[in-house]
């Protein structure tokens, strides 16, 4: 036998080491983060349900400013951490998330014990939301680039990176918002497709407001985290649509042009006539105008469109948002000359003085750059961006009192007979300018006019803005106890369904009511603004678990009748024959006679 040579043995294999996962990121700086769908799912979660349970009260309940406070500091708080938090630096987020938060809960705060309605979501509560949004590229930004925490030179930041993170944050939003909407389509699919079977669990679940609130919450978080962590991909959707919105360029350029030559010829007039809010629509043509600039100019240099048609457009779009603003200006002026100061008055020749720097910055680029207006246009857009931050949440705060302005401002042009009574916007006093609006309203209470001095007790007494805004403006009524007459006379009825009438909105607000007993669980319910008016009238009925209702079957109003006073009339209910066509005694139509 011969002897071969032994095979030597097989090398000793090493130890296998797991594979690190494939990054999908853009940046190669941030790590892979494959738990990061879960973990930001897992925390929207729960804060829609902290969120639920802190706006989840009766309707009638007493104002809480404390707890919507706590919400907004709760949502804004998730949504910023969840849209900005990487792994390096996350402790920055978190901070960067929990002082926008704290901000954002403090005008919420502020506004919800403003007014008398006490809305917490007044236009300083949108002020905040803007220099949030504002703010949160601007931070992404400084955490990529700044060496630690005590860089705050944010002018300096490279304009490629902070405009690509603010296109990132708006497209991922707004897939996430997307993905809201299919999460819950889909559930409904599949809690109706149990219901088939007589499984109701996820039907049931579906009609409690918590388990949405998670569910929402859950699929807003995993969707943005799921992004996150593939933003090539995103990269691509949002250079895809940046494409999309600059072939729209040309478009509104060329409409541009024609409008604006078009005016030359027609003259302003025309715009002050239409009977729609000329500002609003120029600022809202202005601020497409820089949209669809930006999307043809993108990041920089390398990122400009090579097409002259669509480069010109953008050229056109940043010297045509100047004009637009103007003549939103001039609306402006106009209206406030002719009807005075008001909160939102104010706001608007704010978004005009932005709109305006816009102007301006796009006509000095395009004068000075000419075909490179681009490459400077782009620093100052960046710093027009922390300006705008910077007075978002300036005009957010406390420290400006639009209302007091606004007050001051009607009250002097009804001294001076700018205003007639009938015309003041007493509602505006009561529900719209603060503490201001109805210390004045406490003045004119006192004033020697009885008319003026009604109406002022009038609009004080209001519950609402809706009571103040009928024909006859505000109306000082008696207290509801005289108002009301009850039939048969002596007859009381359940304290709850007093309730129910008292703050309904008819006999809330009429100079005349009557409830009329017509049986076990049933209510009618008459009201007269004035002697010789219309009367309104519906049926109260008793639910299954003791709370009164309108039914859903209402009178229409009938014509005004002359001579009829609802306070002193006969009230009799009347038994009245009617004719149905019947099957074998059984109905088959309504009654028709």
């Amino acid at each position: 036998m011969t002897d071969a040579p032994a095979t030597p043995p097989a090398p000793e294999s090493p130890r296998s080491v797991p594979a690190r996962p494939v990054s999908a990121r853009l940046d190669a700086a941030d790590a892979p983060w494959p738990l990061r769908p879960w973990i930001m799912a897992a925390i929207c979660a729960v804060a829609g349900l902290i969120f639920h349970h802190l706006i989840d009260r009766a309707w009638d309940a007493p104002d809480a400013p404390g707890r919507n406070a706590l919400a907004a500091f709760v949502a804004v708080a998730t949504i910023v951490f969840v849209l900005g938090v990487e792994l390096r630096r996350w402790h920055w987020a978190a901070g960067f998330a929990l002082l926008w938060g704290a901000v954002i809960g403090l005008i919420t705060w502020h506004s919800a014990g403003y007014n008398a309605s006490h809305s917490p979501v007044e236009w300083s509560f949108w002020s905040g939301i803007l220099a949030v949004l504002v703010a949160t590229p601007l931070f992404q930004t400084r955490r990529d680039v700044a060496p630690d925490w005590r860089f705050w030179t944010l002018w300096r930041m490279p304009y490629a990176r902070l405009h690509d993170h603010a296109w990132t944050d708006a497209v991922i939003g707004a897939a996430a918002l997307a993905f809201v909407g299919v999460t819950f389509l889909l559930t409904v699919l599949i809690g109706e497709m149990f219901h088939l079977i007589g499984i109701e669990v996820i039907r049931d679940l579906l009609n409690d407001e918590w388990f949405g609130w998670m569910l929402a919450g859950a699929a807003f978080g995993g969707a943005v985290g799921l992004l996150r962590e593939r933003d090539r991909l995103v990269a691509t959707l949002q250079r895809l649509v940046m494409t999309v919105l600059a072939v729209l360029a040309p478009v509104l350029a060329v409409a541009l042009i024609l409008f604006l030559l078009s005016l030359l010829g027609t003259g302003l007039q025309k715009l002050w006539d239409a009977g729609f809010s000329t500002a609003g629509l120029m600022l809202g043509v202005a601020a497409f105008a820089v949209l669809l600039a930006n999307a043809v100019i993108g990041n920089g240099a390398e990122d400009r469109s090579g097409s002259r048609a669509l480069h010109g457009a953008a050229a056109v779009l940043a010297v045509a948002v100047l004009p637009l603003a103007i003549i939103a200006a001039v609306s402006m002026g106009l209206r406030i000359g002719q009807y005075g100061w008001t909160p939102e008055r104010i706001w608007g020749v704010i978004a005009v003085a932005v709109a305006l720097a816009y102007g301006v910055s796009g006509l000095w680029a395009v004068a000075k750059g000419r075909e490179a207006f681009d490459d400077r246009l782009r620093p100052l857009q960046q710093k027009l961006a922390i300006g705008l931050m910077l007075l978002a949440a300036f005009l957010a705060l406390p420290i400006l009192d639009f209302g007091a302005i606004s007050a001051r401002d009607q009250l002097a042009r009804l001294k001076s007979g700018a205003v007639t009574e009938e015309k003041f916007d007493w509602a505006a006093m009561a529900f719209d300018f603060g503490p201001a609006g109805r210390a004045g309203l406490k003045a004119l209470a006192n004033s020697p006019g009885a008319a003026r001095a009604d109406k002022a007790k009038a609009a004080l007494q209001a519950k609402n803005r809706w009571d103040l805004t009928g024909p006859r403006g505000p109306v000082l009524l008696k207290p509801f106890a005289e108002r009301l007459r009850v039939v048969p006379q002596g007859q009381a009825l359940p304290p709850e369904a007093l309730k129910a009438i008292e703050s309904g909105y008819m006999c809330r607000r009429v100079a005349a009511c009557v409830a009329v007993r017509l049986g076990e669980g049933r209510i009618g319910v008459l009201g007269q603004d004035e002697p010789g008016a219309a009367v309104d009238s519906y049926i109260l009925v008793r639910g299954d678990k003791g709370d009164w209702r309108q039914d859903d079957g209402v009178f229409p109003k009938s014509a005004d009748r002359p001579g009829v006073d609802l306070s002193k009339a006969r009230i009799d209910v009347e038994t009245v024959a009617r004719r149905r066509i019947t099957v074998d005694g059984v109905p088959e139509s309504a009654p028709f006679e």
